[in-house]
């Protein structure tokens, strides 16, 4: 029997950190007795007066929101990172080592409206959501080793407010995530002499079965080593390291072809599509960036429909990752709910370098 790579268990390599994932696809079939999510409510208010996010409300610290007119960030009242405590100990043992960590944690509301999600977005007030993204990225690195931009979207996810909203988290050490990609773009470079990523973006151009959608300056695709059903990778498509890199062209672009995406989460299941996306870009501070492309992860949690949804338990918590459809498959059902809202074609874009 040939292996049939749609319907045979099989590992693959996370080329970015290294991981293995199992992908399954012949248990989508499975019936489903499983948890089913409730829905969130289909409409909110453009403004609520109960909501600690909105203009011109009191937050749950006391402190009351200006009436601000587009994006709005302010240090966050709950900080899982703090700046001015005191370092542990150097002395600890082995088994039972502390590591001093220093940082602040900043929100960032993406509108006033209170019912304003990202793809609901004009494109125009998304490029203002990019441009504070940079502003952030460009001001707190220049104290912290990392800065971590991300979205928590949906309950499902733990938001824990349903007014759109981001975060970003900057501290003085660099966490496991990055830490990974930083080794596996610098030994790929090693042997290379060219990044990893931008090698990558030009190889699943040139293969298209796990490509979403594209622009001039931008790449969205189902990684070949996916783990969530519907994850989603976001590349530049000319080299950049980080976000206070990129230029008014690639930033115009960065917010046409995000709405664009956002859209086809939001179709793909007919609702508010939850998902945890975050930035990764070259660690701050660092002198040879050369290795690095920057590039957005994006991580949803629903499988079947807007209330079923991967878990990652059992196996996937004691053994490795595993997923229950291919990546290839994940695409072309993206792909077929941007050609129903995007009929028209994508700006055509040129060869990667």
């Amino acid at each position: 029997m040939p292996f049939d790579v749609e319907n045979h268990p099989h590992r693959r390599r996370n080329a970015l950190t290294g991981e293995w994932v199992l992908v399954s696809p012949h248990r989508a079939k499975r019936p489903w007795k499983g948890k089913v999510e409730a829905l969130p409510p289909a409409s909110r208010p453009a403004y609520d007066p109960a909501c600690y996010l909105c203009p011109r409300n009191t937050r749950a610290a006391g402190v009351a929101n200006p009436d601000y007119a587009n994006t709005y960030v302010f240090e966050n009242d709950f900080r899982a990172l703090l700046d001015g405590l005191p370092a542990p100990s150097s002395a600890s043992a082995e088994l039972f080592r502390i590591g001093a960590v220093a940082g602040t944690c900043r929100v960032l509301c993406f509108s006033p409206r209170h019912d304003l999600t990202l793809p609901n977005m004009a494109p125009a007030d998304i490029r203002r959501v990019v441009d504070v993204w940079a502003e952030q990225v460009a001001e707190l690195g220049h104290r912290y080793r990392w800065v971590q931009v991300f979205e928590n979207k949906g309950d499902v996810m733990g938001c824990s407010n349903p007014h759109p909203h981001g975060q970003i988290w900057a501290g003085t050490s660099l966490p496991n995530e990055p830490a990974k990609e930083d080794h596996h773009q610098a030994e790929y470079f090693r042997r290379h002499r060219s990044p990893l990523l931008l090698d990558y973006a030009a190889e699943e151009i040139s293969r298209a079965e796990r490509l979403v959608d594209q622009n001039r300056h931008w790449v969205v695709l189902v990684p070949f080593w996916a783990v969530w059903p519907y994850e989603l990778l976001l590349l530049p498509r000319q080299p950049v390291a980080h976000l206070d890199g990129l230029d008014e062209a690639q930033r115009d672009s960065l917010a046409a072809i995000m709405k664009r995406f956002l859209r086809v989460y939001d179709g793909l299941f007919d609702c508010s599509f939850p998902y945890s996306m975050g930035w990764h870009g070259a660690p701050a501070q660092t002198e040879d960036t050369r290795h690095w492309q920057l590039h957005a992860h994006y991580y949803p949690p629903l499988l079947r429909s807007a209330t079923v949804r991967k878990f990652m338990v059992g196996y996937e918590m004691l053994a490795e990752a595993q997923r229950d459809i291919s990546a290839e498959q994940a695409a072309a059902t993206l792909r077929t709910v941007r050609d129903r809202l995007w009929p028209e074609p994508s700006p055509a874009a040129p060869p990667v370098p």
